[in-house]
């Protein structure tokens, strides 16, 4: 549903525009309110629809509290969410703690993900892309099996 990468820029209330191209996907849809939380492996937000985020929190339901990993997958993603809704003019509004936590200040890269968008601060985005593709080659012997299975 959701893909593409755009620069956008956070105003000093801590609000981001979402990305025209989106709001006519999000507008045909009917999706006014999200949930923003923090990605608990990058540095970055991860920011659902609420249709989506249900989906999630039932899988995050099922996971086991005895299991340490589970355990605090669930505190991170659960834990960190907040409800946000589209106002007016087409923003949300990035609570500090999860910038801080990401790092987005002024200029943020906004990245279609499928089921959700990922807020990245965006000298970081750039620096983890590129550091991905240096290092592109260098685990081939370590390639997970089911991506060796998926044909682009």
């Amino acid at each position: 549903m959701f893909r593409g990468i755009n620069s956008i820029t956070i105003d000093a209330k801590g609000r981001a525009a979402i990305p025209a191209r989106h709001r006519e996907i999000l507008t045909r849809l009917a999706i006014q309110q999200f949930v923003i939380t923090l990605n608990p492996w990058d540095r970055c937000l991860w920011l659902y629809p609420l249709e989506e985020w249900e989906q999630i929190e039932s899988k995050l339901s099922a996971l086991s509290d005895f299991d340490t990993e589970s355990r605090r997958t669930k505190q991170v993603i659960r834990g960190y969410a907040s409800d946000c809704g589209l106002d007016n003019q087409g923003r949300i509004l990035l609570p500090s703690e999860l910038r801080d936590f990401a790092r987005i200040d002024k200029h943020a890269a906004f990245l279609g993900q499928g089921n959700k968008f990922e807020i990245w601060q965006e000298t970081l985005w750039q620096q983890t892309r590129d550091s991905w593709f240096d290092g592109a080659n260098a685990d081939d012997a370590k390639r997970n099996e089911v991506l060796t299975t998926l044909a682009l």
